[in-house]
């Protein structure tokens, strides 16, 4: 449900069988159902609503019989707010030496054995229901950039017909929904054609994808922006894949609602800090040795208030693994901290100026 904009930026409610996602919302990414180095109360104390996990990697481990037979994601992983799950899509098309695609799935070889499997609409949907995920992302063919317009559009008429099958496909769509994804690489004319034929399925959710795999970041804002003009303005948009200060302030500039992205957890694991200005820094450098001020002097976080950089420095110099819990709890607590105070900057329509406070802070 929309409840205000401010220019094209949107603050809204995600209704889902395990509560309410307010947006612009940032989602942790658990792909093997846990956000590395972080258990549930954490982010429940850093204010996140949703994380998302990921098809391909939970069919192959743990598999859906063990899945089905803990009750279900949210018990297994002991997390009792919304789960979004990738289709898998991403991840199967990135195999590129081991998988073959035709108009009725894709046969991949696993990555941990090289078992042989098979990705259907209908089976990565049921898969996705079964798991008992409160949204489910429809099957896609995601391809590498730059590609060739005939790659392009098969890509397009592909991901058109796979999310009409998956749309078909849905047994508990009063528990799960559906989200279509849109394609088409940097081609606007193949976003509108993917966009159109997605919209005309009713679905209750649309994505952009395909995107943030080493484009620019003007070739990005400019597709972003261009498709999420064409998405239906009372459904949720997400940006898959993006998750860096910049980023998520110029998707939610160009009207988009949920982001994912491993960056902010992945970073913590290799000292990079995120600050809420947008600015980043390393925190081995020499000059943190002996500082012994917060990793962000901006954020009340509970690493920010209680440790110092000095101490943060130490520990990776160490290689002590506290680390690296410590500072991913601090960057997502960073990228939690700003879709929240994004959106009450929406609700209050001083949307350009917070926008540009940041930019003028954090953009090198």
């Amino acid at each position: 449900m929309l409840h205000r904009t401010s220019g094209d930026a949107r603050s809204a409610t995600l209704s889902t069988a395990h509560g309410d996602v307010a947006t612009p919302c940032f989602m942790p990414v658990g792909t093997l159902a846990d956000v590395k180095l972080l258990e549930p109360r954490d982010l429940h104390e850093l204010g996140a609503r949703i994380v998302l996990a990921n098809t391909y990697h939970l069919w192959l481990r743990p598999g859906l019989d063990t899945l089905v037979a803990a009750g279900g994601i949210h018990r297994f992983m002991a997390w009792d707010s919304p789960v979004l799950t990738d289709s898998g899509g991403f991840q199967v098309f990135s195999l590129e030496s081991r998988r073959e695609v035709d108009d009725d799935g894709v046969t991949f070889r696993s990555h941990l054995d090289g078992s042989t499997h098979r990705f259907t609409p209908e089976n990565v949907t049921a898969f996705q229901e079964d798991l008992g995920v409160d949204v489910a992302m429809v099957l896609d063919e995601c391809v590498k950039l730059p590609s060739s317009r005939d790659e392009l559009e098969r890509a397009v008429a592909r991901t058109s017909a796979w999310a009409a099958r998956c749309a078909a496909a849905r047994r508990h769509a009063d528990r799960t929904l559906l989200f279509g994804i849109v394609q088409g690489g940097l081609d606007e004319e193949l976003r509108a054609r993917s966009a159109a034929e997605l919209v005309a399925l009713d679905l209750p959710g649309y994505a952009i994808g395909g995107l943030s795999v080493g484009e620019s970041r003007e070739e990005m804002d400019r597709v972003a922006r261009s498709t999420a003009a064409l998405l239906p303005r009372d459904k949720p948009r997400y940006l898959m894949g993006v998750g860096t200060v910049r980023d998520l302030v110029a998707g939610i500039d160009r009207g988009i609602d949920l982001f994912d992205c491993v960056y902010p957890t992945r970073s913590g694991r290799h000292g990079r800090v995120l600050t809420r200005a947008g600015a980043e820094y390393h925190v081995r450098n020499a000059a943190n040795v002996r500082d012994f001020t917060p990793l962000d002097p901006d954020c009340d976080c509970r690493v920010c208030a209680t440790y110092t950089r000095a101490y943060v420095a130490h520990l990776f110099r160490a290689g002590e693994t506290l680390a690296q819990r410590l500072l991913s709890y601090h960057n997502v607590a960073a990228l939690t901290w700003l879709v929240g105070a994004a959106r009450a900057a929406i609700e209050q329509d001083r949307w350009a100026a917070f926008r540009d406070g940041i930019s003028a802070e954090g953009r090198p």
